[in-house]
């Protein structure tokens, strides 16, 4: 949502009365410019009041000169968390109130249709508000550092409610023995234990004190010294002089009014909802930079549902905040009704990953901790220390940052991973193709995120080597994307899936039956360019739909079945049909979609892998008009319009030359 990364919509909010009082338009954007020292076009105000106007945060005011003021919902929460501070502190009077609150699903006011995400995305109810309230909390501290202050807080607020809530029940059994301090209580129920000094009532109840910053990173040192496995990961500098503790108090009584970690919530998500969508939005702020650690929810659904990965090892050298991981385990779960599997798909999978950025590491770490994950999560260059030489994944899942030159590869020229050719020291690209190919095991699957230039570059060698990972017969399937679905690129990439046997001796990686066909010196090509609704006005996503779509066509490509030409239906069709029925069925070509092309075809396009030079056009439906008759018909049309454009030519210059503006003649 544009009122999530737009600074400007942001910085509005701040000005907005408190007591349901609405400010004109222009004044609102003076206030800007004085605050921002620069212009603030009305293009640009625009953009930024019509977000906020979406997102149910503001409504327009009373009149027709034209104003905004705090929506209703959102003045009755902010008169609610007002009281709730004024009755905690104990004060007379109430206090002033933040500009916005977090409201809870149950009372949020139906957003516009600009705000409301498609399938693939995360949000469901109130998060676009949390995010708006806590990032007009932000003042001018950059969205980079001030993504950990955020983060930090709620991963703590989950791990204290999920503490209090198994707290409250050993005081209830007592009697029977259970002693609601021993931290073994907890931790046999895969629960953190809480220290006193980082309790969340402890902090909520200093929140307004100017030590709060030292008391927060406190209650992160506790955690981390009594939990080993979040040792290293907490952020631990919220005492520091440049935030504002006052911000940071403002933000803790924010953060008080959701519930994240109690039994009801965890099993609602409601954490990995928040925590998710946050990692998108910081990513929207930071643009290219925050796109490094966060790949699109509907890029990674897609992927996982590619692959299927029910069990093994799973791998990702280049895990970023671990969306990879999460997804796969939700996959996992998803699946496990008998959807698709027979019910026999279980969460039977170990976890291993790499990320070179540590504070992005320790985003990986809390990700998974928040969902009770267990991964081997290292920290380091993957090329150039490799923490799992001796791994051989099952499956791997990546997005690797796109055409990274300073990656060190003339260090490299000799490593034994560049088995079809050295990449050359200028990208990266093929250097993360090779590294993947290295850790697949004998019956391994790999998907991920390249740029499209990875498909037809012949630069620097790198033609030699897609021809030799062709020849060697690793490429399954290769899908272009839409444009606009990254925060770190506006250019649009694509998705390679490799398998290190495509003889069909294996069967597929999930609980389902189906056996593989031999699919050896074929490649499945789609081109799914035209898929995918846009969330705002930057950034498209694929729907569950779309998703369906692309995913059902390659496992109806891959897997054995009779064929069904006569039938009529699209692959799509029948693959979805043939999941829901427990009867396979076959694949088949769609002009302008798919394609499964032969080694031979793709030799003579000189080993390029661009989807749309395979899957053709779109076929055109016959009108039943003969060609004769068609072309006679559009003839006349044509010299119709063109007489018409004469004439409006000659009116138009009529009328400039009574303007004295023409002197030519008509």
């Amino acid at each position: 949502m544009a009122a999530a990364t737009d600074p400007l919509a942001t910085s509005l909010l701040r000005f907005l009365p408190a007591d349901g009082g609405s400010l004109g338009n222009e004044a609102l954007r003076r206030l800007l410019c004085e605050r921002l020292g620069r212009v603030v076009d009305a293009a640009e105000y625009e953009r930024a009041r019509e977000s906020l106007i979406a997102a149910g945060v503001v409504e327009k005011g009373r009149g027709r000169g034209g104003s905004l003021r705090l929506a209703a919902a959102t003045l009755a929460d902010l008169r609610r968390v007002a009281d709730s501070a004024a009755a905690h502190r104990g004060d007379a009077a109430r206090a002033p109130a933040p500009p916005l609150a977090a409201r809870d699903a149950s009372t949020a006011p139906r957003r516009g249709r600009a705000a409301r995400t498609a399938d693939g995305g995360a949000t469901v109810g109130f998060e676009a508000q949390l995010w708006a309230t806590a990032d007009a909390l932000r003042n001018n501290m950059d969205a980079a550092e001030y993504k950990h202050v955020v983060l930090g807080l709620i991963f703590l607020k989950y791990i204290s409610d999920a503490f209090a809530e198994r707290h409250a029940q050993l005081e209830a059994e007592r009697a029977q023995g259970a002693d609601p301090e021993d931290p073994d209580e907890y931790r046999r129920d895969a629960i953190f234990w809480v220290p006193p000094e980082a309790r969340w009532p402890h902090l909520k109840a200093q929140a307004r004190q100017p030590g709060i910053g030292q008391l927060v990173d406190d209650a992160m040192a506790g955690i981390e010294r009594d939990n080993p496995a979040l040792k290293g990961v907490l952020p631990k500098d919220y005492a520091r002089p440049a935030l504002d503790k006052a911000r940071l108090g403002q933000l803790i009584d924010l953060i008080s009014n959701i519930k994240v970690g109690d039994e009801a919530s965890r099993a609602k998500d409601v954490l990995g909802r928040v925590y998710e969508y946050f990692l998108s939005q910081f990513a929207g702020a930071e643009g290219k930079k925050g796109g490094e650690f966060y790949t699109p929810r509907c890029v990674v659904k897609l992927l996982v549902e590619m692959i299927e990965p029910y069990h093994g090892r799973v791998y990702d050298p280049c895990c970023g905040s671990s969306g990879m991981f999460v997804q796969s385990v939700e996959f996992i779960r998803a699946h496990s009704n008998g959807n698709g599997n027979g019910g026999r798909a279980r969460a039977d999978i170990s976890i291993y990953g790499q990320e070179s950025n540590y504070t992005t590491w320790r985003l990986a770490q809390m990700n998974l901790a928040i969902r009770g994950i267990d991964g081997q999560i290292a920290q380091g260059d993957t090329f150039h220390s490799d923490r799992f030489p001796d791994l051989k994944a099952d499956f791997i899942l990546a997005n690797p940052p796109f055409n990274i030159s300073d990656w060190g590869g003339e260090r490299l020229r000799d490593d034994p991973r560049w088995r079809y050719g050295t990449p050359p020291p200028g990208n990266a690209n093929f250097g993360w193709v090779q590294h993947m190919v290295h850790h697949l095991a004998p019956a391994g699957v790999a998907g991920f995120v390249l740029a499209n230039g990875s498909m037809s570059s012949n630069q620097s060698g790198e033609g030699e080597i897609r021809k030799a990972l062709v020849e060697a017969d690793l490429v399954d399937c290769m899908i272009a994307l839409p444009g606009q679905l990254f925060y770190s690129t506006p250019i649009p990439a694509c998705l390679w899936f490799l398998a290190r046997d495509r003889s069909g001796r294996h069967s597929r990686a999930g609980g389902n039956p189906v056996q593989m066909r031999d699919r050896r010196g074929q490649i499945l090509f789609i081109d799914a360019r035209k898929l995918g609704r846009m969330a705002d006005r930057t950034h498209r996503e694929l729907t569950d739909e779309d998703i369906r779509k692309i995913a059902d066509t390659y496992h109806a490509w891959r897997s054995t079945s009779r064929h069904s030409r006569e039938s009529g239906n699209s692959a799509w069709e029948e693959s979805r049909h043939s999941r829901e029925s427990g009867n396979p069925v076959s694949y088949e070509d769609i002009p302008g979609y798919c394609k499964s092309a032969t080694l031979q075809d793709i030799r003579k396009h000189g080993h390029v892998l661009t989807p749309g030079r395979y899957v053709g056009a779109v076929a055109q439906e016959d009108d039943g008009e003969p060609f004769e008759e068609k072309m006679q018909r559009l003839t006349v049309q044509l010299r119709e319009q063109q007489a018409e454009a004469s004439k409006l030519d000659a009116s138009i210059a009529t009328n400039l030359r009574e303007l004295g503006f023409w002197s030519g003649t008509a």
